[in-house]
């Protein structure tokens, strides 16, 4: 599955932020999904960024390279 782009991504977060309305609305707006800007704005409030994170084998990779270096 393909990552959406960060410029969505942002510009849902600002939409939200911006706006005093409700998540259902943000979503019908960017034709998204409500649990997609709840990610979203749970995923700005831990790491204060909205981009993509590493999926399938590259997240596979880093985790066994966090591993070893651990077991040295």
């Amino acid at each position: 599955m393909k990552a959406d782009s960060i410029d969505l991504r942002e510009k849902v977060v600002k939409a939200y932020e911006q706006c005093d309305t409700f998540i259902r609305k943000v979503a019908a707006r960017f034709g998204v999904s409500q649990a997609f800007v709840q990610k979203l704005l749970k995923q700005k409030q831990v790491t204060s960024h909205v981009q993509p994170k590493k999926q399938g084998v590259a997240l596979l990779r880093d985790g066994l390279q966090f591993y070893s270096k651990l077991k040295t």
